[in-house]
């Protein structure tokens, strides 16, 4: 094959990857504005926290706690959001030399999510890397906010969400994104660990409390490397 030749099919590649990737993200959207709107906040509301939060994880992690607790449950909500926002930084790190320069600096960050930074970096090639991370960021972007409007013009009309299995949506897409990290013993422990404090927790305390309660466990388990080097 022709060596030029190879940088043009990675591109090409990249390029069916962040639409496919962008089109499945963008369709859950619609579960996050039945569930907002479902939680107590209106179509308005809801349109602006995917414009301007703009991370899947957070976003279903306000409205859950929100609408599990009411307003008192607030601060948590606001504090697990941040919590699972505190990620992007990280991602903004690792695409800095990504994203190119001038202008695309300013926005870059608002489309700097788990699926952007995981289609780019699945490619070597710096120029498939860029394509990647743009399609995916911004046309996820784009779509996610449509679906968003969508279902929360739905909201009222499909029902409890809980009946459709929209309110597990973001939790499936966190999992599919969490598990080909699981190739050792400590993520295993800190994932185990984690969600064994959060579920024996929920019943107990205020909604969006056992969330913070298991990152700190996480934390510790995953400073102890206890189980480092040894193979799952």
């Amino acid at each position: 094959m022709d060596a030029a030749a190879e940088p043009a099919d990675a591109v090409r590649r990249a390029r069916r990857e962040a639409v496919g990737v962008a089109v499945a993200t963008s369709a859950y959207g619609v579960s996050f504005g039945a569930l907002a709107v479902a939680s107590g906040l209106d179509v308005w509301q809801t349109c602006v926290l995917s414009l301007l939060m703009f991370t899947g994880g957070s976003q279903f992690a306000f409205a859950g706690v929100l609408g599990a607790g009411g307003l008192a449950a607030a601060p948590a909500a606001i504090a697990s959001a941040a919590l699972l926002g505190v990620r992007n930084v990280a991602y903004g790190l690792r695409m800095a030399p990504v994203v190119g320069h001038g202008w695309r600096r300013l926005v870059a960050p608002q489309v700097t999510i788990d699926e952007s930074t995981a289609v780019a970096l699945a490619h070597g090639d710096p120029a498939a890397r860029r394509t990647g991370f743009w399609i995916t960021g911004v046309g996820i972007y784009v779509g996610w906010n449509i679906s968003t409007l969508g279902g929360a013009l739905l909201g009222d009309v499909l029902g409890d969400p809980r009946t459709y299995g929209l309110d597990a949506a973001a939790a499936a897409a966190f999992l599919a994104l969490l598990w080909p990290r699981l190739r050792r013993r400590q993520a295993v422990a800190v994932g185990v660990a984690a969600a064994v404090v959060a579920t024996a927790l929920t019943p107990v305390l205020m909604p969006g409390l056992p969330v913070l309660v298991a990152a700190v466990v996480a934390i510790a388990v995953g400073w102890t490397n206890a189980f480092a080097g040894r193979a799952s």
